[in-house]
Order: C-alpha cells, then sequence, then structure tokens
C-alpha cells in the first residue's frame, strides 16, 4: 500500500476520496480506457457486449469441442493414436484433477482472443521432467518478457503476480504452454479489447442509451417552459414531480396536465430519426470483422440464406477457426514434446464434425470415396458412428483400374504392344484383382500356419514330451501326424473353410474380366471348377505338410532333437509360407481360371507373356510362346535351358499355365 500511495501521489496529485474516487484511479485498478464513444471499455465491461461475447463464445467453444488427439506416425505412412504417450491423457481427456480437456482449451482460448495470449503452467515430476498436470494462468495477473541471455540470445519470461493468493513466481518458456495470437514481435498476442474499445465502446453506448430511453418511457428528452420566473427551489420541485410522474416504462404514456401556462418542448432526437436499429445492426458486423467471423456465426442472419449458409460455415472453419487450430497444434508440437519426439509424435484435432454436410451430400461423398478405393465400408461406419461389420475392412477399386508406372520401362512396354494387339487389354485387371486377393491369401494361411503350430505342438507335448508321465512315442507322433493332415483332418477343413469361398470369389472376378476381354457376353460359371481347384490344392498342401514333418521326424534320432526340428519348421511355415502361398497362388490362379473362361468362350489358342522389368531365363525363353488351349507349354519332365551352363529346370506336371515356378509372374493372354 505504501508504494501504490507513492504511484498515486506522483503521478495525480490530490489523492481522491475512497467513495468518491476519480476516473484516472478507476481505469487504475481496472484497467480501463476511454474511446470516443465516451464509455470505458475494459476485458470485463467488453464482454457484457453480447456480440463480442459471442464471438469469443463461438471460437472458444468450438475449438475446445474438436476432438485433440496425439498420433505417432507409422511407417513407411499412415498414424496410429499414441495412446500409452503421458500427453495424450492430458490433452484429450483431462489436463489437471479440476478441469476436462474441453474446460482448459475453452479458457485459454477465450484468455487468447480476448486478451491476446492464453497461458497454461506445465507442472511436471521432480525427478523425470514429465508433464503431469496442465493449469491456466489468469492473463490479467500476467506478464510476458523478452530479456537477453546473451549475445544474439533471448529468452522469454512469464511473471505471474496474484497478490489475492500470495503468489510471485516467474516461469520460464518451458515451463508454460503459451498460445497466442496475432502480435507485433511473433512472441505476444495484440490485446484485442483495446484495439477494438472503440468498436465495443459505440456497441456499449447504443445499448445505454436505448436502456436510458426505455427508462424514460420510450420518450425523448425535453424541457418544462413557464411564462413567469421561478425560483429555484420551485424549478427543482417542477422536475423532480414532472419525473415521478412519466419517467420509467410502468408510467410511460400517462396524461400531463400543465398549469400556469407551463408547455412542454422536445429537445431530443427520436430513435428512428438517429437510426438507432441500423447503428446496433452495424456494431454487429463491426464484431464479427474484428474477430474474423462471418455474421451467422453471432446471430445475424439477415444475409444467411439456405444456399449460402453452408459455404459461410465452410469458409469459418477453413479461416477463421483454421488458424486458431494450427496454432495449438504447432504449440503442442514445440513446447509440449521433446524435439526428439517431433518427428515421432504430433498433435491433430479432427474437424470433420464441423465439415459434415446433409444426410444426402455425406452419402455421395462417401460413395466416391468406396467406388475409388480409400474407404472401406468400415471406415464410413466409423464416421456415421456405427460399429463396424465383418468383411466391412475390404476397400473396392474399379477393375479398369492401374497402378501408376505400370508397363514403363522398355520390356513393360513391349509387352503391353503385344498384349494390345493381341487382346487390346494388357491383363491389367487380372494383374490389379491378383495383388487384392493375394492379400488375402496370405492372411488366411496366415491363420493356417497358427492353427497347424497350436494342433502340432500338442501333438509334441502329448507323444514326445517325458513329463507327461508315459513312454515317448515316435510311431504314436507318426500316426496322430497322419490323422491330423488326412484329407477328412482338421487341418484340411480349415483350408476348405478358408480357401473355398476365396477362390470361388477370385475366380468369378477373373472369369468375369476374361470374357470381357474377348468379348463374350454369356456368363462364364466356374463355381464347381473352382471347388475342385481348392480341394486339388488343399490336398496338395496338407500332404507337403505332412511330408515335411514325417520326414524330419524319422531323420531325427532323438526325441528332443525331433521336437525342435518339428518346431522350427512350425516356426518357418508362420514367417515364410504365407508369403509364399500368397505369391503362388495369386499369379497361378488368375491364369488358370482365364483359361478355363477363354476355353468356355471359344478360344482355341494361348499366349505366354513375360512380366516384369527383369525376367528370368526360363520365363524369357517362354515370353510369346503361342500354344493350342489344351496342350501344355511345358510337358511333365521336360527341361528348360537357363543362362548358364548346366542350369536347367525341369518341370514336374503338365504346365498349362503360368507360373513355371516359385516367384514367376508371367500372364496367358488369348489369341
Amino acid at each position: 500500500m505504501g508504494y501504490l500511495r507513492q504511484a498515486v501521489r506522483a503521478t495525480a496529485g490530490p489523492l481522491s476520496g475512497v467513495a468518491t474516487p476519480e476516473k484516472w484511479v478507476e481505469d487504475w485498478f481496472r484497467g480501463g480506457s476511454a474511446n470516443s464513444a465516451g464509455i470505458r471499455v475494459d476485458h470485463d465491461t467488453a464482454l457484457t457486449y453480447s456480440p463480442y461475447f459471442a464471438g469469443v463464445r463461438v471460437l472458444s467453444e468450438d475449438l475446445a469441442g474438436l476432438p485433440l488427439h496425439l498420433y505417432e506416425r507409422l511407417a513407411p505412412r499412415g498414424k496410429s493414436r499414441a495412446r500409452s504417450h503421458q500427453l495424450y491423457g492430458l490433452l484429450h481427456d483431462q489436463p489437471n484433477p479440476m478441469m476436462s480437456s474441453v474446460q482448459l482449451r475453452e479458457t485459454l482460448q477465450g484468455h487468447a482472443i480476448t486478451w491476446g495470449n492464453g497461458v497454461a503452467q506445465l507442472v511436471t515430476h521432480p525427478r523425470t521432467g514429465v508433464i503431469e498436470e496442465i493449469w491456466p494462468l489468469r492473463p490479467d495477473r500476467l506478464r510476458i518478457c523478452v530479456r537477453r541471455t546473451g549475445v544474439g540470445a533471448f529468452e522469454r519470461v512469464y511473471q505471474y503476480r496474484d497478490e489475492v493468493n500470495g503468489i510471485n513466481a516467474t516461469l520460464m518458456a518451458d515451463e508454460v504452454l503459451h498460445i497466442a495470437g496475432l502480435g507485433f514481435d511473433g512472441i505476444r498476442g495484440y490485446d484485442v479489447v483495446q484495439l477494438a474499445a472503440n468498436a465495443i465502446g459505440l456497441g456499449l453506448a447504443t445499448e445505454h442509451h436505448g436502456a436510458k430511453f426505455f427508462s424514460n418511457g420510450s420518450a425523448p428528452g425535453g424541457a418544462l417552459s413557464h411564462p413567469g420566473n421561478l425560483s429555484p427551489e420551485a424549478r427543482k420541485r417542477m422536475a423532480t414531480d414532472w419525473e415521478n410522474i412519466h419517467s420509467g416504462i410502468d408510467r410511460a404514456h400517462r396524461v400531463a396536465i400543465l398549469e400556469e401556462g407551463v408547455t412542454w418542448t422536445q429537445v431530443g432526437i427520436p430513435n428512428d430519426s438517429a437510426q438507432f436499429l441500423e447503428t446496433r445492426k452495424l456494431q454487429v458486423t463491426e464484431m464479427a470483422r474484428w474477430l474474423r467471423l462471418p455474421s451467422h456465426k453471432i446471430q445475424d442472419l439477415e444475409r444467411a440464406t439456405f444456399s449460402n449458409i453452408e459455404q459461410q460455415q465452410l469458409d469459418y472453419v477453413t479461416s477463421a477457426l483454421n488458424i486458431w487450430i494450427v496454432r495449438w497444434e504447432q504449440a503442442i508440437t514445440t513446447q509440449l514434446l521433446l524435439p526428439e519426439e517431433r518427428e515421432r509424435y504430433f498433435a491433430e484435432h479432427l474437424v470433420d464434425a464441423l465439415l459434415r454436410g446433409d444426410t444426402l451430400a455425406r452419402y455421395q461423398a462417401y460413395a466416391i470415396g468406396r467406388q475409388w478405393g480409400w474407404l472401406s465400408a468400415n471406415d464410413i461406419r466409423d464416421r456415421e458412428n456405427e460399429n463396424p461389420v465383418a468383411g466391412g475392412d475390404d476397400y473396392l477399386v474399379p477393375m479398369n483400374m492401374i497402378p501408376a508406372g505400370r508397363a514403363r520401362t522398355r520390356e513393360d512396354r513391349a509387352a503391353f504392344r503385344r498384349a494390345r494387339m493381341l487382346t487390346g487389354r494388357n491383363g491389367v485387371v487380372r494383374a490389379s484383382l491378383a495383388e487384392q486377393y493375394g492379400e488375402k491369401i496370405r492372411a488366411s494361411d496366415e491363420k493356417i500356419a497358427e492353427l497347424e503350430a497350436e494342433k502340432v505342438g500338442a501333438l509334441l507335448a502329448a507323444h514326445l514330451d517325458p513329463q507327461r508321465g508315459r513312454a515317448r512315442s515316435v510311431s504314436g507322433f507318426l500316426a496322430a501326424l497322419g490323422t491330423l493332415y488326412s484329407t477328412e483332418g482338421p487341418i484340411a477343413q480349415a483350408l476348405s473353410a478358408a480357401w473355398l469361398p476365396l477362390f470361388t470369389a477370385f475366380a468369378g472376378d477373373v472369369a468375369e474380366d476374361a470374357a470381357a476381354e474377348v468379348g463374350h457376353e454369356d456368363d462364364v460359371d466356374l463355381s464347381v471348377w473352382a471347388h475342385a481347384y481348392t480341394l486339388a490344392h488343399v490336398a496338395y498342401q496338407v500332404a507337403s505338410s505332412l511330408g515335411q514333418l514325417s520326414k524330419i521326424t524319422q531323420a531325427k534320432e532323438t526325441p528332443e532333437d525331433i521336437v525342435a526340428g518339428v518346431l522350427e519348421r512350425l516356426q518357418k511355415w508362420q514367417t515364410e509360407r504365407p508369403e509364399q502361398t500368397a505369391r503362388w497362388e495369386s499369379s497361378q490362379l488368375p491364369n488358370a481360371a482365364a483359361r478355363e473362361t477363354w476355353k468356355a468362350a471359344g478360344v482355341t489358342q494361348l499366349q505366354w507373356v513375360a512380366r516384369g522389368s527383369k525376367h528370368c531365363p526360363y520365363c524369357t525363353k517362354l515370353d510369346g510362346t503361342i500354344r493350342e488351349i489344351d496342350l501344355p507349354f511345358v510337358a511333365k519332365g521336360a527341361e528348360i535351358e537357363g543362362d548358364e551352363e548346366n542350369e536347367k529346370l525341369v518341370a514336374k506336371r503338365n504346365t498349362f499355365h503360368p507360373p513355371v515356378h516359385p516367384g514367376c509372374d508371367c500372364q496367358l493372354v488369348p489369341v
């Protein structure tokens, strides 16, 4: 108080009384400022002006209402929510024990709009430095400074003074989260209330004028005239009597009786003459201009129509709100994340909810995204707040789409011209289908490999584990393997259940394209063929698995060696076989199904076309070969010479279509 008295004496001379403080004393304490309208405007009175409060409220509430997530970048692309990071819960749920995330962000955003700066203190763990709580600081008790720390080096300092609670603290830049608006130095934002004091003051003045107008019975001011001379006491009594009779809304329109020649003369200007309503409307627009808001956001719908309100909403999100979103996200990245974390983590608001159109517009947008392959059924259901459905994670693309860069090398261009001349289609749809179904085949074989590891592991424990309390039996293990891998056993049944619907759908899609490729208009049903194809490949896989495990069992000398060898093979199946199976089937099935379709369409000859920029010697020698459709390109037992001496590939079967070896990516085209 001593310091305050000295400051007052030095500034203003005589002290004001407590009951009747002078104007500058009020401004000293309240931070008010004079303006052209004659109304004192400070941060408290500004918020009593409804257009300004509405603008601050809409920006603060809209930003705080957006979901805020911390994400982790995935390699090579994509992102996932970093729920395990300490900041995730603080930003998304609860920054401190007394506030939710919405309340904190709403408060800081309101400070940033009104005072130019929203600042929160970061409470960290004393030993680890991990941020544990975030608390907003009152801007009227905060001073933001910049001080020099060396030659060409500066740092921000935040001085917080709370005399009521006895807080006197100095915080450094790494102890706060600072959201700043537009400013003059890139550190502190402009105080919008001070800048807009005239506009806010004019708005408050019109409201004050309107309130006084109605308190005066909705009548302008005037004068009472008396023909004679009145004493001061008489004049005061006459004015008091007149105001007691007519002042106030409840006394409006009373009948006045004027005696002794007294007359009433109106000297004020009626509100319609002063364009009172137009002034109030203009000030609403003025507030929208100061806050960069479309007028309809603060309930000025005079110029809003059904045709432009949606565009105004989009403009609001992409302009007024977006810059604050970016400020928040960059402040979180630069102030809350460690430098080594910024390449891995980032914060992002979800603005989809504000950009949603009506039901028809949304469904049309979903249809486009679904058709062109960047949305799945479950992606759409998630945006509509619906639960996922089985099979809803598949992405669809038009059958005539081709990946960018396909047929760009010299060899590919030559193959493209040759196939285009022969078929006009180049088999690119089958290649696209192979990519799509290859992933599904790989996923299905992963599950089969896991099932085999479980079943075979149980047999190892039952027959070769000495802890089971009975004699170990290699023959018993081999017999159990035979039952497990029989054509009616659980592995064959699981393979059939996984592959039959998958291969049938794959063959059906290939048949549709292959028929169109040769202009065959009738449907070609390959369901019976697909069933036989599936059974043959299931039988081959269970026989191959049984043969490999039996060979390992018979080659090992001790039960311990058998267990180790079998487990090693099971692990290899889980890590390597699904990719090999997918590569083989995604090459063999489309060629086989296309060949069956062309036979039904009356095609008599097929040509072998090598694909890819680096062909192996065997595929190169077959490239361009033409065969009758019922004859194999390579007969069983035939040899294909390689580029090196004594390098030969011996065919183990009649090869009517690719692949001719593992990894072969060749195709058939009709002649």
